[in-house]
């Protein structure tokens, strides 16, 4: 008998079964990026920690039937050429803002920014422009019928995406727009837009 192949096997099966085991979650890593995340200034850090807290204390914060808050992910798209940035007039807010939704259950939300990229705008050329978190935003939602008024603890990442593909309008929007870089605060001028704008011109200037 071939002791050697045999416990050269059995350590092989134990070392795979040890990784598994230390391998971390999707809600793991999403805490492991968000501690050593530089938040812009210190509103941004203010809600780094909130959403921090709510993941570590709340075990069905990814899905939306957590109240009084739960977590959401976002894209900010720019164009190729960067020079445009994409919004939605989101139906039920009535605001034109980033792309994004509920995380639905989905703790890795980089993943999940992805989707409702896609998903809401009918772009194919969608891509994470950079690795890691772009920002963080802890906002309310307003009561609307049998749903009350609650948080969403947002995560958003940065995207590139090709101007030229068409758009499709989905159900949650009134329509979708490539805004020009100097034009956003047109569209929208809230603490939140402003911050990632100004992040944005910042990783130009880096060339992103």
């Amino acid at each position: 008998m071939n002791y050697s192949a045999r416990f050269t096997g059995s350590s092989a099966r134990c070392a795979a079964a040890s990784s598994a085991r230390c391998a971390a979650s999707d809600r793991e890593k999403l805490l492991i990026d968000l501690k050593k995340y530089i938040p812009f200034d210190s509103h941004e850090k203010e809600m780094v920690g909130k959403v921090i807290s709510l993941i570590e204390s709340t075990p069905d914060c990814f899905h939306n039937n957590s109240f009084p808050a739960h977590m959401t992910a976002s894209a900010w798209i720019i164009d190729n050429g960067s020079t445009h940035l994409l919004f939605t007039h989101h139906r039920k807010l009535n605001k034109w803002l980033q792309l994004g939704g509920h995380a639905d259950g989905e703790e890795n939300l980089a993943n999940e920014a992805t989707r409702e990229a896609m998903e809401e705008s009918g772009l194919k050329s969608v891509r994470l422009a950079a690795p890691g978190i772009f920002d963080v935003d802890v906002h309310e939602i307003p009561a609307r019928k049998d749903i009350p008024a609650h948080y969403h603890y947002d995560v958003r990442y940065l995207f590139k995406a090709d101007k030229d593909e068409p758009l499709i309008v989905s159900d949650e929007s009134h329509d979708l727009k490539w805004v020009a870089i100097n034009e956003v605060e047109l569209y929208n001028s809230s603490l939140s837009i402003l911050r990632m704008l100004q992040k944005t011109i910042t990783k130009l200037k880096q060339n992103i």
